[in-house]
């Protein structure tokens, strides 16, 4: 299985909750059930639910005390000692600091939704013909400042910073909104089922949390 994702030297958080996020995706086809491969019921439930599971892995669990409590030293360990001086709790508050953004990927996972919903927006309006190709720029930017209170420098942070458009994938950005609600739906069934199951994440236990949401699925 190959994880494709971009390296910043400076945003270590960038690459690793993309490459979090993507294991999500990879680990619910893998454990699809091979009884009904090539049928419509062995394949996956709706992009949304792909998506709340990489959105799972990603935030619900990367994001996480329980998870960092086994991950952070080996995590100084690998970094060479640079996040050495950082205490646990300092480091957990600052992978979930909020603050509005310009880059979708990178967004918290207060204002992530407010990204999806200007994409949405310029989708439908593009659709309806409110607004053309030429305007897109434009419209953007406008409405980052307007939800996000953000200033677009250029379009490589702005219109141009998903490849979903260029790829055809227009419509696909609600899912990772959907897929937020759904992975806390998905965790909240998890721990009302399995109160002590974050206990086993501070020992880099997951099996456990696999097995159950298998047989979910």
């Amino acid at each position: 299985m190959r994880i494709t994702t971009h390296y910043y030297e400076n945003e270590f958080d960038n690459s690793m909750f993309s490459v979090l996020h993507e294991c999500g995706h990879g680990i619910y086809e893998q454990n699809l059930s091979t009884d009904y491969i090539y049928q419509p019921i062995g394949q996956y439930c709706s992009l949304g639910i792909h998506e709340s599971q990489s959105r799972f892995y990603e935030n619900i669990i990367g994001r996480s005390r329980f998870f960092w409590h086994y991950y952070y030293p080996r995590f100084q360990k690998l970094t060479g000692g640079t996040f050495s001086d950082i205490p646990l709790d300092s480091f957990i508050h600052a992978i979930n600091n909020v603050k509005p953004s310009k880059i979708r990927v990178t967004a918290d996972e207060v204002t992530y939704s407010l990204h999806v919903i200007v994409r949405f927006e310029i989708e439908r309006d593009l659709i309806t013909g409110k607004i053309t190709l030429d305007e897109l720029p434009s419209v953007w930017n406008q409405k980052y400042k307007e939800y996000l209170g953000v200033d677009i420098e250029d379009d490589s942070e702005g219109v141009l910073q998903d490849t979903h458009w260029s790829s055809g994938m227009v419509g696909y950005f609600p899912t990772y909104a959907l897929g937020n609600l759904y992975g806390a739906q998905i965790y909240h069934k998890v721990i009302k089922d399995n109160p002590d199951l974050p206990k086993d994440y501070e020992e880099g236990e997951f099996s456990n949390l696999l097995n159950y949401l298998n047989s979910l699925s």
